[in-house]
């Protein structure tokens, strides 16, 4: 019966700790409660800021348009291997965003001892060049400086002149730190300046992760923003929630009052109208563009006809005077 239990928990060994590996939880650790992901708390009492049925909202579902950054930890900690498993994250993340110049804009900042950022959100407007350019990513090795790369995104990869849209577009700024380590710098004082400037961060904890320092970093409430886990293995699997999270309502195909075009704006949309109209003070409905036609007399014309009118005036004058002439010499003859 013994050697019956040791084989059983041998084949069960593997499941359990892929279980644990996604989201490591253990029963009266404050920390690692707070820090469950959003799609482990919605229904634990607490209404959820989205919910998705994909039966229902697949049609209405749509990345938002987002500057997005991803802010990725390339210390010694993290191996070649594990880097690499980091990159997929990115490239499924990429898979699941419309990207495009008017609507995801995406940057990656590269940090450990020193920061670089490899890409702005400038650079690349399609799924597959934003996909190569991640695959083309080293790590940094030593160090891990995450107040610094916070800093360097704030002060780089999220400014207009390396593409980030202006403030009145109204397009949300989000950043995606990854990390393995405890930082060994401060970062309280720079991610709180970092969510002031308009920037929601979201946390990623992956193994030692330090889970205070995730929770100083990360915008509120922390359980839709702090996400840990086990092993940079499971990483991938996160996608989906960050699909969900990120996911935002198709207004225009819930239906609109736009006459022509309906054009989505985060939660809301405005009205365009097709070429050759203009839209209304109503803003929803479209009338024909007045064309204003100015004739332009081409003065030769106008010169040429005054000649024409007077030569014309100058031949009845003469007609008329041989006429006057004629009666004349006709009365005279007649008394004679």
């Amino acid at each position: 019966m013994k050697a019956f239990h040791w084989i059983l928990l041998y084949c069960a060994a593997p499941l359990l700790s892929d279980v644990q590996a996604t989201y490591h939880l253990m029963a009266g650790d404050p920390e690692l409660m707070a820090a469950q992901s959003y799609a482990q708390t919605r229904n634990n009492g607490r209404p959820p800021l989205r919910t998705l049925n994909p039966a229902k909202t697949d049609s209405q579902c749509r990345s938002r348009s987002l500057d997005l950054v991803f802010i990725i930890d390339s210390s010694r900690s993290v191996r070649r291997g594990e880097f690499e498993k980091v990159k997929i994250f990115l490239a499924n993340m990429v898979d699941t965003l419309e990207v495009g110049s008017d609507a995801t804009r995406v940057a990656v900042v590269n940090y450990a001892s020193t920061v670089k950022t490899e890409f702005l959100l400038k650079d690349y407007f399609s799924k597959l060049d934003l996909k190569k350019a991640i695959s083309r990513i080293e790590p940094l090795a030593t160090g891990t400086m995450t107040g610094l790369a916070i800093k360097t995104a704030v002060n780089e990869a999220f400014t207009e002149q390396s593409g980030a849209r202006p403030r009145s577009r109204n397009i949300s700024k989000v950043a995606i730190i990854v990390t393995d380590g405890r930082p060994q710098d401060q970062v309280e004082e720079v991610s709180a300046s970092a969510r002031g400037k308009g920037i929601e961060i979201y946390a990623v904890g992956v193994d030692r992760a330090d889970m205070r320092s995730l929770q100083l970093m990360a915008s509120t409430p922390l359980e839709d923003h702090v996400f840990y886990v086990e092993t940079y293995g499971v990483i991938e699997k996160l996608t989906s929630k960050f699909r969900e999270t990120l996911c935002g309502v198709d207004p225009c195909s819930m239906g609109h009052d736009c006459k022509h075009i309906c054009v989505n704006s985060n939660a809301s949309y405005y009205c365009k109208c097709r070429k050759g109209y203009i839209l209304n003070a109503d803003k929803k409905t479209c009338s024909l563009k007045q064309v204003k036609v100015e004739v332009v007399e081409d003065p030769c014309k106008c010169e040429a006809r005054l000649a024409f009118q007077k030569q014309t005036q100058a031949a009845i004058q003469q007609l008329t005077a041989k006429h006057i002439q004629i009666e004349r010499l006709e009365n005279t003859v007649g008394r004679a």
